[in-house]
């Protein structure tokens, strides 16, 4: 087991039932919002749900996710702003400067304020569909769960001949600290189980709808999406 994997308990995960479609004339002239669950500042490791819920893990269908980029001018000062620029799928920037990503100074490596890291922050966007739930909730990661997430996918995930939406997995929240000693937590992705197949067909049904709202309604990227 990796040291960034726990130990987790088997969820009596309920996959949902029926042709799970959004009615997309109901919702016309509006937008489709996501809950977020962000990465607690500070080291804990406890998620914070909704109303004041916590939980030391989150279980469910991961049914979509891809890249997005964020660039702040400006130091986090606890007020929400909007990004000098941003990508909302990690390739072309809109903004200043704005283009694309992969020939963006800022996107490079050394080009943060401490010489090591990006001025441009690389985040992931994690859409979460919890048991017998309809809505996934979103999550971002930020730079510091990439490599996790990265591995996780790659390692237990794709080269088994399975995809993210194939399996419950458990998020958990992992407490480290910086080189220059500041707490932050980082996220911790382990199977929870594997579904069947009839399971898997229709959480791969969804996950194809649900992308094409996803990846087109345009949820902001904020600064404390990026607190790490």
């Amino acid at each position: 087991m990796d040291k960034n994997e726990l130990a987790v308990q088997e969820t009596n995960f309920i996959v949902p039932t029926g042709n799970i479609v959004i009615d997309t004339e109901e919702l016309e002239g509006l937008n489709l919002s996501f809950d977020k669950v962000r990465i607690p500042a500070g080291g804990s490791t406890m998620w914070e749900l909704d109303e004041g819920e916590v939980s030391k893990e989150i279980d469910g269908v991961i049914v979509d996710h891809y890249p997005v980029n964020a660039y702040f001018e400006n130091e986090y000062t606890g007020e929400i702003a909007p990004p000098t620029c941003s990508s909302m799928d990690g390739k072309i920037g809109s903004g200043e400067p704005g283009g694309t990503c992969t020939n963006c100074q800022l996107n490079k490596y050394g080009s943060a304020e401490d010489g090591k890291g990006k001025k441009c922050k690389n985040l992931r966007r994690l859409y979460i569909l919890r048991s017998g739930e309809i809505l996934p909730i979103l999550i971002t990661l930020p730079p510091t769960s990439i490599k996790n997430f990265s591995d996780y996918v790659s390692k237990k995930i794709v080269t088994k001949g399975m995809k993210t939406c194939d399996v419950v997995t458990t998020l958990s929240l992992v407490a480290e600290k910086s080189n220059t000693g500041i707490k932050y937590s980082k996220v911790a992705f382990v199977i929870n189980r594997k579904l069947n197949e009839k399971e898997i067909a229709t959480m791969r049904s969804f996950s194809e709808s649900i992308k094409h709202t996803t990846r087109s309604e345009r949820v902001e990227i904020v600064q404390d999406d990026i607190i790490e």
